[in-house]
């Protein structure tokens, strides 16, 4: 029997993945992040392309989740099926945030970029590697650690208001 892609909780349905499916995907981020700060030494419209493709795989993240992002498609379909079945699984919700993050740090790139300030695109670019580094081969997640902090900063926004 296999695991299901969801947990009950306090009467709320919470949305799991597995967990190797987001660093898959933070492993293919980095390569293309390095990618565009190479780029950035021979053709700055090139990686504001390619960083510009980025955060389009990011923004389809941060609003459909990970398991219909570009790189969660290519991890469902070509390496789960070799893996053996998973005992770990992580929620959504952070990991739909921290596609956020990397799409404003992306999308500042890509801006910097094309207004001609090639350092804050490379800076932007930069930092968004350094996070996506840091999933894939450290398990940590920069925008999941600060997930909890915007979420509590939104309902006592709500509240008050």
């Amino acid at each position: 029997m296999s695991t299901p892609d969801t947990r009950t909780t306090d009467h709320t349905t919470v949305d799991q993945v597995d967990v190797r499916g987001p660093r898959f995907a933070a492993w293919i981020t980095t390569a293309v992040l390095v990618l565009v700060l190479v780029l950035t030494t021979f053709s700055v419209p090139a990686a504001a392309i390619l960083l510009g493709l980025q955060a389009i795989v990011f923004g389809i993240g941060a609003v459909r989740g990970p398991k219909h992002s570009p790189y969660g498609t290519i991890y469902a379909t070509f390496v789960a099926p070799r893996l053996s079945p998973t005992s770990e699984r992580e929620p959504v919700a952070p990991l739909k945030f921290a596609q956020l993050v990397g799409f404003v740090f992306a999308a500042v790139g890509v801006l910097g970029f094309a207004l001609g300030a090639p350092v804050v695109g490379t800076v932007a670019a930069g930092f968004a590697l350094f996070a996506a580094f840091l999933n894939a081969a450290f398990a940590v997640c920069l925008g999941c650690m600060i997930y909890p902090l915007a979420a509590r900063l939104r309902t006592t926004s709500r509240t008050t208001a």
